[in-house]
C-alpha cells in the first residue's frame, strides 16, 4: 500500500514547485531520506526536474530487475510528468496527499501530515530512518 506524498520547494515568490512522490512518503522513511540526501536548492532542483516519482530510492526498473539504487521516475516508463507550481502554500497542501514535505528558503525540511483535511499541522521528521533502526 501506498503512503502518497508531495516533495516540493519554496521558492523566492512563496511560490511551490513540487512532485507527487507514491511509495513509503512517511516521516520516518522519506522525510530521512530528504534530509540526510537532499540539502541543496541544486539538488532538490534535479530531483524535481525528473517529474513524478514512485519512489526516490528504488532498487528495481519498471520491469522489476535488480538495478542500482536510483530515483524512480513515472517519466522513465513513458508517462509525461512534469514538477507542479502552486501559487501559494495553502494550494500545495491541498492535494489529497498523506504528507506534504517542503525545502524552506531557511535550508531544511518541514513535513506536513495532511491525513485530516480539517487539522492540517507539521510533524517532526525523525534523525534516523525504519531500515536504521531495524538493523540496530
Amino acid at each position: 500500500m501506498a503512503t502518497r506524498s508531495r516533495i516540493g520547494i519554496l521558492l523566492a515568490d512563496d511560490t511551490v514547485l513540487s512532485v507527487y512522490h507514491h511509495c513509503d512518503g512517511y516521516p520516518e522513511w522519506l522525510g530521512v531520506k530528504l534530509r540526510k540526501n537532499y540539502t541543496i536548492k541544486e539538488k532538490i532542483s534535479d530531483l524535481l526536474n525528473g517529474g513524478d516519482i514512485s519512489c526516490i530510492e528504488s532498487d528495481q526498473d519498471w520491469n522489476r530487475e535488480k538495478v542500482n539504487i536510483h530515483v524512480k521516475y513515472y517519466n522513465e516508463r513513458g508517462e509525461d510528468t512534469e514538477p507542479r507550481l502552486d501559487l501559494s502554500l495553502a494550494d500545495y497542501l491541498n492535494n489529497g496527499e498523506e504528507y506534504a514535505y517542503l525545502f524552506t528558503d531557511e535550508n531544511e525540511w518541514i513535513c506536513y501530515n495532511l491525513q485530516d483535511p480539517k487539522y492540517i499541522h507539521q510533524i517532526n521528521i525523525p534523525e534516523v530512518n525504519v531500515e536504521e533502526l531495524i538493523s540496530a
